[in-house]
């Protein structure tokens, strides 16, 4: 991590931050527990934009220039929202922010777009965006140098904070007992992702579960994947899982999405969690496995490795290594809580990059101030 700003710039006047979105975990992990310094407006809601939308932020109106225009603001901060908005509109948004001499903050989290088969569209939006940021921030070092490399940018390295609620941290842990000599092989096939290939793992997932005494594989997917009335029905896996489970070489779990805190104690009760991504950049998804104990297997795509502990398998949208998976999965299965975090270290972490952000946002009006902004 790169070393923290501090806040030292203009008074203590509180900043108001128009963060897109707002209501994001990330986002809200972002603030200091006792936050007084920084306000981040409220989410409109896209039905109406008066009102707040809490967790109901996209499309996220604070994208629309007319928005921009009319509200009261210190430091416009992008993290989320912008996967369908042409390029051609992204430029509006920064003209609006110019207009307006207000400082742009960019968090970049993807270098490449998860939601999407193919690189082009979100490769043009960065090329707007990373260009005109005032400050750019992303997560790890890894991706740190990729932007640079493409852009010729530097960018502030911050962590990304706990997923879990602090309080309820070790309050999860305790609800399950590590693994002796059993473990638990979780692969979660969820809602699926364009860059996720399940199904290019499964062989070397049950060669390992049937040759490990007590291994068991578990396999958690959404109703509208692997139920034929399903929108996103994918009908192949579904047929390869159920055959498997009849076979009771797995233990499949068909389910709505979750509620957090339904999958937090899913997560927990794992000894580790397998990503099965072919393309990415950070996730959400091993923080909070970090936060609960539970070692992640990550592919080589990306920048995973970077963001904490995790046993690396070479799997990218090329290639896939399934010698690799099953030496990381028997690595996995003897490093158990690799990586994991406590609740005091989440906070002291947190605290730090609460305390980047204030320093960042007053470093940048500050700078405005005295350009005659």
């Amino acid at each position: 991590m790169t070393e923290l700003l501090t806040a030292r710039a203009t008074g203590s006047r509180q900043v108001v931050v128009a963060s897109v979105p707002s209501g994001h975990v990330y986002v809200r992990h972002l603030a200091a527990e006792d936050e007084s310094q920084v306000r981040r407006l409220p989410d409109p809601d896209p039905a109406d934009p008066q009102r707040s939308a809490e967790q109901a932020w996209w499309p996220p109106v604070m994208l629309d220039p007319a928005w921009i225009r009319a509200a009261e603001f210190d430091v416009f901060h992008l993290q989320f929202g912008f996967d369908a908005w042409s390029p051609d509109r992204l430029h509006e948004v920064v003209a609006a922010l110019r207009a307006r001499r207000k400082p742009f903050v960019y968090t970049v989290h993807d270098l490449r777009n998860p939601h999407h088969e193919a690189r082009e569209l979100h490769d043009a939006q960065l090329d707007v965006l990373v260009p005109a940021a005032d400050a750019l921030v992303t997560l790890t070092d890894g991706a740190a140098a990729e932007i640079l490399h493409r852009w010729g940018r530097a960018a502030h390295v911050v962590p990304h904070p706990h997923v879990v609620d602090l309080d309820l941290m070790d309050t999860i842990r305790a609800r399950h007992v590590a693994s002796s000599g059993a473990p638990r092989v979780g692969l979660h096939v969820k809602s699926l992702r364009s860059g996720m290939s399940p199904e290019r793992l499964l062989p070397t997932l049950l060669q390992f579960a049937a040759a490990t005494p007590g291994a068991v594989l578990q396999v958690n997917g959404h109703r509208d994947v692997l139920e034929p009335t399903g929108a996103r029905y994918d009908e192949a896996l579904a047929r390869r899982l159920r055959a498997a489970a009849d076979d009771g070489l797995v233990d499949l779990r068909v389910h709505d999405f979750m509620s957090d805190d339904e999958l937090f104690d899913y997560l927990a009760s794992l000894d580790v969690s397998v990503l099965p991504y072919r393309f990415g950049t950070h996730s959400g998804w091993l923080e909070a496995c970090r936060d609960l104990g539970t070692t992640v297997v990550a592919p080589s795509c990306g920048h995973y490795a970077d963001q904490g502990s995790v046993v690396t398998y070479e799997h990218d949208e090329d290639r896939f290594d399934a010698a690799s998976l099953h030496r990381a999965l028997q690595q996995a299965v003897a490093q158990p809580g690799l990586g994991a975090m406590t609740a005091g270290e989440r906070r002291a972490q947190r605290a730090g990059v609460a305390a980047f952000h204030v320093g960042l946002y007053r470093e940048l009006m500050e700078r405005t101030r005295r350009s005659g902004g």
